[in-house]
């Protein structure tokens, strides 16, 4: 197949779980199809960001695209004026009519079997009259992430404002998702809510691999004791939301039992209030970006997922699962995985349940080394990544000979785009 693959960003550095899914993937797809790579380009990738993608894709188009950084003057005043947009913030702020030309562009010769659209965001950019067939590739129900900020915000003006987000967010995504001719989720449960809330005929699932070769335990590491580890981008709300509520409501009833319990969080940009916090407590160190998260996962313990937001699914599990880490997750932080309670991991929803969950872990070596056992051999014999892309591949190839319902679908509907 010749693919067109649309992105928001760059892909390198690859940290952060959005990006690593679609990396793998790519690499594994590059092998058997030819991969155009068809971006926005903020200019805040590494110099070499644009060379690093020919590890992923055989030709790169880049489309200059500005955003104002999160907690800015300018990015505030973005938030405010959303109010009156009829697209969620989160789809506005990405929105080019650069991207859409570029993409009429490179499909005007009828030289792609099939377009990516990889995420939510860059379907605002898609030409209504489109021929080539698309693909959307869902990470998560976006709509949902947003409800589930909504409901956890105690804040009356910020759940005013969550609210209305979740409600653009669900009108769009609704939208897109049946507009093109494929929706691909990353796990079951995304893909029947998609089914049912969305009426979405052609919908179907991939697992979430893992690098079973780069995630695995050196032995030569012993965990500090009594000590947790939190992996994820730090500048993604589900994360920060994950980190305050347990901060603030599981770590004191664990102290309670674990005088010296430690926890190190490891993600690019922490909010300025946690470094702050982590200056005071002993109990914390936050390390925000890093090369590589194993050394981090190695010398821990256990690795909590006490998430309470979110959609799709969670590769920092089968991450610290491939490594024989325990593992300590919400049952929203686990959805979606194939994982049984107290089999490959504990799951506990409320904070004494977590901190309960999180006290056993550290205080029996041997329900530890079983449950780290029980995990790395599930990942390792069935989410490797070269298995996950044949099944991707599949799809998408099922996908580009069904043009001639996209051509009656863009002739039945409106136009996707927004005109705001």
């Amino acid at each position: 197949m010749k693919i067109l693959w649309l992105k928001t960003e760059l892909l390198h550095p690859v940290d952060k779980g959005g990006k690593i899914r679609t990396y793998h993937l790519l690499k594994q797809l590059k092998a058997d199809h030819h991969i155009t790579y068809l971006t926005l380009d903020d200019g805040a990738a590494p110099a070499d960001a644009a060379e690093s993608a020919g590890e992923y894709c055989h030709d790169l188009i880049r489309i200059p695209h500005s955003t104002h950084a999160k907690f800015s003057p300018a990015f505030y005043a973005e938030l405010m004026f959303n109010m009156t947009s009829s697209l969620p913030y989160a789809i506005r702020k990405y929105k080019s009519d650069a991207m859409t030309r570029a993409i009429v562009e490179a499909t005007s010769k009828g030289n792609f079997d099939v377009v990516i659209c990889d995420f939510l965001a860059p379907a605002v950019n898609l030409p209504a009259d489109l021929k080539t067939p698309v693909v959307l590739f869902q990470h998560n129900v976006e709509a949902e992430i947003w409800r589930r900020h909504y409901e956890v915000q105690p804040h009356p003006a910020k759940r005013l404002y969550l609210y209305l987000q979740w409600r653009k967010m669900q009108r769009f995504e609704k939208d897109a998702c049946r507009r093109v001719d494929s929706v691909i989720a990353v796990s079951d449960a995304d893909a029947r809510m998609m089914e049912r809330d969305y009426g979405v005929a052609r919908v179907h699932d991939i697992p979430t691999g893992v690098d079973v070769d780069f995630f695995k335990p050196s032995n030569k590491v012993t965990p500090r004791l009594h000590s947790l580890v939190f992996t994820g981008s730090m500048d993604w709300l589900p994360n920060e939301d994950a980190m305050r509520y347990f901060i603030a409501d599981i770590l004191p009833i664990v102290r309670r039992r674990i005088p010296d319990i430690h926890l190190t969080i490891v993600g690019r940009n922490p909010y300025p209030s946690l470094l702050e916090l982590a200056q005071r407590n002993p109990a914390l160190t936050v390390t925000g970006r890093v090369d590589d998260v194993r050394p981090y996962i190695e010398n821990a313990v256990a690795f909590i997922v006490p998430i309470r937001i979110g959609g799709g699914t969670r590769l920092k599990i089968y991450e610290a699962m491939a490594m024989e880490k325990p593992v300590i997750s919400t049952t929203i932080g686990a959805e979606g995985l194939p994982v049984r309670d107290g089999a490959e991991l504990l799951i506990a929803d409320d904070a004494e349940a977590f901190a309960e969950a999180v006290v056993k872990v550290l205080s029996d070596s041997e329900l530890a080394t079983q449950l780290g056992a029980s995990a790395a051999q599930l990942v390792g014999q069935n989410f490797a990544w070269l298995g996950v892309a044949k099944t991707f591949a599949d799809l998408c190839t099922a996908a580009s000979v069904n043009e001639t319902s996209k051509i009656i679908c863009n002739q039945q509907e409106a136009p996707l785009q927004s005109t705001d």
